[in-house]
């Protein structure tokens, strides 16, 4: 009986790969497949976990998911399609990557992967405590009970073949920044921005060797991106002419130059895994500053209600002058890109990277 139900699984699996794959999935080296993808981090990559746990940090309402499959607010922070759904579209995965906190998840959609990420989550573990989230240790802990389901589905040595080969994303950071050390006073007492970066990329290495340690193998890591060209930094950070935070983006630099170096050392450490570099900084400055060159027309305001400082439950179904054409718009609210800058930065970063993964 185990058997035939490790068959049905194993069926049922390629019949959810075969469906969802995409005409914009792109072509792997070697005819290589990918069986799975997991993604670890914050509200960039958060398809929804948020609305299973006590936290303000939410958006399963309107406008959220206004252009989403069947204009559905699943929780994802944007106007439609996030970075995690596009990772997974572009391996060939599937075209949207589930919450994990689902609770109407089924055993097809675990077995080809979910998303642990939560909304307000950072490297510096007091990010997460802060806004009441999932921590990246407690995304750890779901990945080890998702393990242990998927071994009681299909077996060890299934579930074993599918973590060495999947494709691991890790997309965190940009709270950090902007909210905990620039917002708050907490670890300003304790740390300068140097040794703060340093701070963040200690955690950062920590979590990818743990992640290595649970068998991943294939791993991406996105770097903090200009988060002080984000709406909602102009409006705190910016003075009076809503400017770029110059003090963030230089934090966010700092913080990339040092976990690229980590990353550079554990690839030489474990020899028999891929940690991929995904550099997000100079491509989305690109886009602000060149907008007519990817099609779009306003860079310093979101859509949703004036632009400047909306985002989460501010920016709800009664937020006045949200716009009616978000593809004209980099950012959907204050914090977060729209669908169409998410497709737009992840073929920048991520289309050349493919290779590397492999």
């Amino acid at each position: 009986m185990k058997s035939l139900f490790q068959v049905i699984c194993w069926c049922s699996t390629i019949a959810i790969i075969l469906q969802h794959v995409s005409s914009v999935s792109l072509p792997l080296p070697n005819n290589e497949t990918v069986p799975a993808v997991f993604v670890f981090g914050d509200s960039i990559v958060d398809p929804g976990n948020n609305n299973y746990i006590s936290t303000l940090i939410k958006c399963d309402f309107p406008p959220y998911g206004r252009d989403f499959d069947g204009g559905v607010p699943t929780g994802r922070f944007s106007n439609g399609l996030v970075p995690s759904d596009l990772v997974a579209e572009k391996f060939g995965v599937k075209k949207f990557l589930p919450a994990y906190l689902d609770p109407n998840i089924q055993l097809p959609d675990l077995l080809t992967g979910v998303s642990f990420a939560s909304g307000g989550s950072g490297y510096d573990p007091l990010t997460a405590q802060i806004t009441s989230v999932k921590s990246l240790s407690d995304q750890l802990d779901m990945f080890k009970g998702y393990m242990k389901k998927i071994d009681e589905a299909i077996g060890r040595e299934e579930r074993a073949l599918i973590v060495s080969k999947s494709i691991y994303i890790v997309c965190i950071g940009s709270d950090d920044i902007a909210n905990t050390y620039a917002q708050t006073p907490f670890r300003r007492f304790q740390y300068d921005i140097q040794s703060y970066t340093d701070f963040m990329a200690y955690e950062a290495s920590k979590f990818l060797q743990e992640l290595y340690r649970l068998g991943g193998r294939r791993i991406g890591v996105f770097d903090v991106p200009v988060i002080g060209c984000v709406p909602s930094q102009r409006t705190l950070g910016g003075g009076i002419f809503r400017e770029c935070s110059n003090s963030s983006n230089q934090a966010a630099m700092l913080f990339n130059s040092k976990l690229f170096k980590e990353m550079r050392a554990l690839g030489k450490e474990y020899s028999d895994a891929r940690f991929v570099s995904l550099e997000t900084y100079n491509p989305f400055m690109d886009i602000i500053q060149n907008p007519s060159k990817y099609g779009f027309n306003e860079t310093e305001k979101g859509c949703c209600g004036t632009g400047n400082i909306e985002v989460g439950i501010l920016c709800n179904p009664y937020s006045i002058n949200t716009c009616s054409n978000p593809s004209d718009y980099v950012f959907w609210d204050s914090y977060h890109p729209t669908e169409k800058a998410y497709n737009v930065l992840s073929s920048l970063v991520l289309d050349k990277k493919i290779k590397d993964f492999f």
